[in-house]
C-alpha cells in the first residue's frame, strides 16, 4: 500500500501559510499557518502537522486494537481513544493515548494488555519516536 499527501507553502515561517491535501480526498487544499499551528485563536479554520499525527496514531491504535480483540475472539462494540500530543521546545516529546472501550465478556486486566499490544504493534506506533503513554479501561 502506497499514500500520498501533498503540501503547499507560500511565504516564511511566522507569516506564511499553505494548504494540505491527502489522496482520498478526505480533506483537498487544508488550510495551515502558524497561527493555525501555535496560535488559533482567532477561530480561523485550519490544522497542523502535530494534530494530523495525533489523529492518525489514534485512529491507526483503535484500528489495530479491533484486530487485536477479534483475534483473541472478543467483539468490541465500541473504542473510543483520546489522543494528546505533548510539543516542547521544538519536539514532540510524548503522545498520551487514552482507550475507553464497550468489549463484551472482556475483563479490565486482559483487556489492558490487549490495547498495550495494540500500542505497541499499530503501524503509525512504529514511526514515532516519542515515548507513548497509554491508560484503557472498560465502561
Amino acid at each position: 500500500m502506497k499514500r500520498k499527501a501533498n503540501a503547499i507553502w507560500n511565504g516564511g515561517g511566522a507569516d506564511g501559510s499553505g494548504f494540505l491535501s491527502v489522496q482520498s480526498g478526505a480533506f483537498s487544499k487544508m488550510p495551515y499557518s502558524f497561527k493555525t499551528r501555535f496560535e488559533n485563536n482567532n477561530g480561523e479554520l485550519g490544522t497542523n502537522p502535530e494534530e494530523l499525527i495525533v489523529s492518525a496514531l489514534a485512529g491507526c491504535f483503535n484500528m489495530k486494537l479491533a484486530f487485536v480483540l477479534n483475534e483473541a475472539d472478543f467483539k468490541p462494540k465500541e473504542l473510543n481513544t483520546n489522543a494528546l500530543l505533548i510539543f516542547n521546545d521544538g519536539s514532540v516529546t510524548s503522545i498520551e493515548l487514552s482507550v475507553k472501550g464497550k468489549v463484551p465478556s472482556l475483563n479490565e486486566e486482559k483487556f489492558i494488555e490487549l490495547a498495550e499490544y495494540a500500542k505497541n504493534n499499530c503501524p503509525i506506533s512504529g514511526v514515532l519516536s516519542c515515548n507513548i503513554l497509554l491508560n484503557a479501561s472498560l465502561i
